[in-house]
């Protein structure tokens, strides 16, 4: 049976509309209007698509406020995150993950596509199912009320020519023939299923050799799936592949077919000019993790560019030191104006299209991320009378003013899965401190 919801101001493709309705049937919408909201269920504020978070890590939530403590940096970082995944098991990374993705619909976030590695039992044994951690991932979005691209990840060595070690051991499948075959399995659990994605994803020209890559990209190719990868996080890792390929990251990937449409390229931070040419020429994705990038003193990637190059530009929370796409999108923003002491360089609209239809796209989903008919019915509502937001108008509001704390409600393909900033789940709070806690 059809569903309809009154907008007070809802974000329409030309532009925000007052008292907009909005039909639904099943997962879908069915028809968008202008009217008296009548008997229809209103939501307050400003309405807008589903949000899609593009780069998940879901175990690295539990290093919020963990790692904080001293100095260091990203590769300090990394083996604290090494401790997290040893400790992981199909039981407590469901608790986990379901947790945290719920943490994803508080904060609006409809889709999310999670970069998974973490695919074996310590020492690098398989489970009897060897895609056991992929479907305790799958099982966690669809109880959380989100769509999930599963970007299936191959990591088979812990650096260039460096053998996997320790935790390291639970990521790999031996070469790219043993990742295509696990993989292949995952992708025909699910095919047909509407609401998960299997994608793939090359950890970064660290993590996969450069004559391995091809089996990857013609996985990618022959499912017609989403395919994104590390790169340049780091300047070391610039660095290493031009020392062993005498080429950049970027066009390491370009000469081995991973760059183009249905292609992502993660972080972007440290590029050439040249990389950036061949980023925008092949209208590869890109996806900026702001608050990651600064927690872990990454740097700053130059999105403004790459976006004129013909680079759509999506978003991720990455490693959940915040899980905030309103805070992702303006970080791209201030993050522009203190790299260059200017303001201005982005519009709303572009940073939340970033946030909604490109992200969605990206992950495999291009019928989603607009509020028109047939499109993926997914609405958040965000108040505009809040402490953060009252006094604010149009798109400004979000990007500029709001939080993850003013999303009051949420449908997410048709289901409601918010309400009034309550999760159908109960208290995530609750459950990421319990599912947390049985890590330690």
């Amino acid at each position: 049976m059809p569903l309809t919801y009154w907008c007070e101001q809802a974000w329409l493709p030309g532009g925000v509309t007052d008292g907009v309705l909005v039909e639904i049937e099943g997962a879908h919408i069915v028809q968008v209007g202008q009217g008296e909201p009548g008997a229809a269920e209103r939501l307050a504020g400003l309405t807008i698509p589903g949000l899609a978070n593009a780069h998940s890590h879901a175990f690295h939530r539990a290093l919020r406020g963990a790692t904080q403590a001293g100095g260091g940096d990203f590769w300090t970082w990394r083996e604290r995150m090494y401790e997290v995944a040893a400790r992981l098991d199909p039981d407590t990374y469901l608790a986990l993950a379901r947790a945290v993705y719920a943490e994803m619909a508080l904060a609006g976030v409809t889709c999310v596509g999670e970069f998974h590695y973490l695919h074996h039992g310590p020492g690098g044994v398989p489970y009897d199912d060897p895609n056991t951690m992929g479907h305790a991932l799958v099982q966690a979005a669809r109880e959380a009320g989100l769509r999930i691209a599963l970007l299936d990840t191959c990591y088979l060595t812990g650096g260039i020519g460096v053998p996997l070690e320790g935790p390291q051991t639970r990521f790999g499948d031996g070469d790219a023939g043993g990742w295509v075959a696990r993989a292949e399995l995952l992708a025909a659990a699910y095919e047909g299923q509407p609401d998960v994605e299997i994608g793939a994803a090359v950890h970064s020209v660290r993590a996969v050799p450069a004559e391995q890559m091809p089996l990857v990209a013609e996985f990618s190719h022959h499912h017609a799936a989403p395919l994104h990868m590390h790169v340049s996080e780091q300047r070391a890792e610039n660095t290493a592949c031009v020392e062993a390929y005498a080429a950049t990251p970027v066009e390491v990937l370009h000469e081995h077919d991973l760059l183009g449409p249905r292609s992502t390229a993660v972080h972007a931070t440290h590029l050439t000019d040249a990389d950036i040419e061949l980023l925008g020429q092949s209208d590869t994705h890109v996806c900026m993790c702001p608050t990651t990038e600064r927690d872990l003193a990454d740097g700053i990637g130059p999105a403004r560019a790459l976006y004129d190059r013909g680079a759509a530009l999506t978003l991720g929370s990455d490693s959940h030191a915040v899980i905030d796409l309103f805070e992702e999108a303006r970080a791209v923003e201030l993050d522009e104006r203190l790299a260059t002491e200017r303001r201005g360089h982005w519009r709303a609209a572009e940073l939340l299209t970033a946030a909604t239809g490109r992200g969605h796209a990206s992950l495999g989903f291009p019928g989603a991320g607009q509020i028109v008919p047939g499109a993926w019915a997914d609405l958040v509502s965000v108040r505009l009378d809040s402490v953060r937001t009252a006094g604010t108008t149009g798109l400004e509001a979000l990007v500029f003013a709001a939080t993850a704390a003013d999303v009051h409600s949420v449908i997410s393909g048709g289901r409601r899965v918010v309400t009034d900033g309550r999760h159908r789940l109960g208290d995530i709070g609750a459950l990421l401190g319990e599912a947390i806690g049985r890590m330690r």
